[in-house]
């Protein structure tokens, strides 16, 4: 069978780049469709055929492709998938938008419908450093991508969502049923430390809807004694820095390898998860740690965390929630009031392995070949 992956764009390396990276594993032959491709950002295909769209070549076509988001539409479908005989689409905004034919399936892992399409396309105008007039027109352009990206998402025969609150956005901006296979998650490089640190974690690509601020300023209030580290890089981090200017007990460590990132993770006191995610990778990094997770009871976190089980809740996304959780945890812990089974923490993450997701994907499509659903 000749299969054909298809990804928005190998730019930044997420969550999405994670389902990719396992695809192009369970089909080593299959050619990778990509609205444009960034070597420095992704190195990890030296030797895999990797076909990207006209954006490519276009000036400033790499570095600066969000100037092209009115042309990716039109790109993605320039691409020829006639000679292939199943076609997998893992996607949040273009890839789904592919032409196929009739007798070629298509299914699209969706982590979900294009935010700034849909579910936050007020809070991505009002964000963006332009004046009022130049927001109006960029307005314009996306009403008209999301009037494409409706009629685009009718193109895919079977979706699978990534979480409950992707298949429920699925449902009502595109009007279609989908399957839950939850994303990959390589549990097998995470471990329980003999010893515990003396921090909190967070991390994750760093840009505003992340809400680290949040995180931030919650460890602002707490004061010295709740130490925060920081890991990862991003468009945000020149804010936050200045959000945390003068606080000891904030610390941003940049970058970091999987190895440290492990150790880091196993070593936590918990992992915090401020913002909404559609799934949320870091918090099953975390569990796998056998470290709890304290998180905003909204988005992928519910389908994540079992509540004092696994992790805590807090139910506003704001200063006096989120501290009220971090503090309620920390005091519990060295009171020795709440104590917190590590190994059923880490079984529980088990659930999101890298084996189970190739299982079930395997399974569905056969499912898909054989036309049981």
């Amino acid at each position: 069978m000749k299969v054909a992956l298809i990804h928005d764009h190998l730019a930044q390396d997420g969550g999405a780049e994670k389902v990719l990276e396992v695809f192009s594993r369970m089909f080593p032959e299959a050619v990778i469709y990509t609205l444009l491709y960034d070597k420095n950002v992704i190195s990890r295909y030296p030797n895999r055929r990797i076909d990207s769209s006209i954006i490519q070549k276009m000036p400033g076509g790499v570095r600066f492709y969000q100037w092209y988001l009115p042309l990716m539409p039109t790109a993605v479908e320039f691409f020829d998938l006639r000679e292939y005989d199943l076609v997998i689409s893992d996607t949040s905004s273009f890839a789904k938008g592919v032409i196929t034919p009739v007798s070629v399936p298509h299914i699209c892992y969706c982590h979900t419908p294009t935010r700034y399409l849909w579910s936050d396309t007020h809070q991505y105008i009002n964000e963006l450093k332009y004046n009022k007039f130049l927001k109006k027109i960029a307005s314009l352009v996306l009403n008209k991508i999301r009037i494409w990206d409706r009629l685009a998402a009718d193109r895919v025969d079977y979706f699978i969502a990534n979480s409950q609150i992707v298949k429920k956005r699925i449902k009502k901006y595109y009007g279609r049923d989908s399957v839950i296979i939850y994303p990959p998650v390589e549990t097998d490089k995470f471990f329980i430390a003999k010893e515990l640190g003396d921090y909190f974690l967070i991390g994750c690509r760093l840009a505003p809807y992340k809400r680290v601020d949040l995180a931030i300023e919650t460890f602002k209030k707490l004061g010295s004694d709740y130490k925060l580290k920081i890991f990862g890089d991003g468009i945000d981090l020149k804010r936050l820095k200045k959000i945390a200017k003068g606080c000891d007990n904030i610390e941003f460590l940049g970058r970091i390898n999987d190895e440290y990132k492990a150790e880091l993770f196993s070593k936590c006191l918990a992992f915090l998860n401020p913002q909404e995610e559609d799934f949320g990778i870091s918090q099953v990094e975390s569990m796998a740690s056998g470290r709890p997770v304290i998180a905003f009871k909204k988005g992928g976190a519910l389908d994540v965390i079992i509540e004092n089980e696994t992790g805590l809740f807090f139910d506003e996304q704001n200063v006096e929630s989120m501290a009220s959780a971090v503090q309620k945890f920390y005091t519990d812990i060295k009171s020795g009031k709440k104590s917190w089974d590590s190994q059923k923490i880490r079984e529980h993450a088990q659930k999101f392995s890298l084996n189970n997701f190739e299982n079930n994907i395997k399974n569905f499509i056969n499912d898909v070949c054989q036309k049981k659903i």
